[in-house]
């Protein structure tokens, strides 16, 4: 084991103390890679963000202030701290000043009213309309002429197309 630690590289051998110090014996091999991957990144970020704060203070060079800012602003941007106990106390006290609603005592699984509900059944079909009786009726005179068919003659009823009409309708309610 001796020989792999003096193969590791300095950041390596850095975040392995640093797990070690943390009283932390058993871990895979991949751990400290995956820590130094956060670490760079991380750090990476940070001196980005140092980058643009000194330039927009129209300064050449990435001083401490900078660096400093960049952090503070990771840490505000990244960790937000709860609320003081007594803020969330007070407000515990609020809300359970107001009474839960009676329940309705019925069989089966109590569920909310269906105004409350983003499921509410709402179906749409396309129901087409019926058509005129006088052109679905045949006559026996239509009959005749059918037999006797005339390429020149277009067979087209005056019956204008029609739309299907659409309808919603909420299901209801089923009893058992």
């Amino acid at each position: 084991m001796a020989d792999r630690d003096e193969d590791l590289p300095r950041d390596a051998k850095i975040v392995k103390s640093l797990l070690k110090s943390m009283g932390v014996e058993d871990y895979e091999p991949r751990v400290i890679h995956q820590f130094l991957e956060l670490w760079y990144r991380y750090v990476v970020d940070v001196l980005t963000d140092a980058q643009v704060y000194s330039e927009h203070a129209g300064k050449t060079t990435i001083d401490c202030d900078d660096v400093k800012l960049a952090i503070q602003s990771k840490v505000n941007f990244s960790f937000s701290q709860p609320p003081p106990r007594e803020v969330l106390l007070e407000l515990a006290r609020n809300r359970n000043k107001i009474p839960l609603p009676k329940t309705i005592a019925g069989p089966g699984i109590p569920l909310p009213p269906e105004q409350d509900t983003l499921i509410s059944p709402n179906y749409q079909l396309a129901i087409p309309r019926k058509q005129p009786a006088q052109a679905v009726e045949e006559t026996e005179e239509d009959e005749a002429g059918a037999s006797d068919t005339n390429p020149s003659r277009d067979q087209k009823t005056d019956v204008p197309q029609q739309t299907p009409q659409r309808v919603s309708f909420p299901l209801g309610k089923r009893t058992m």
